[in-house]
């Protein structure tokens, strides 16, 4: 049996506005950037083998490193 969703139902996304809703996208934020910032060490420290395996050139690694970690 397969189950469905009605097509009453209607999903209304928050306003920008919602105050309850920051402390949400505070804490997305936070641990997006701390993603992006380990997944930077961890490509600061492959070596050219591991590079050329996953495609990715010197150059790319260089302009990806030099990101700041908002960006």
């Amino acid at each position: 049996m397969e189950r469905t969703l009605g097509s009453d139902l209607h999903f209304v996304e928050a306003p920008s506005t919602d105050h309850a809703a920051l402390p949400v996208r505070l804490i997305a934020n936070l641990m997006l950037w701390q993603r992006r910032i380990t997944t930077r060490h961890v490509l600061a420290r492959l070596d050219p083998r591991l590079l050329a395996d996953a495609g990715i050139s010197e150059a790319q690694r260089y302009a990806e490193l030099n990101k700041p970690f908002w960006r």
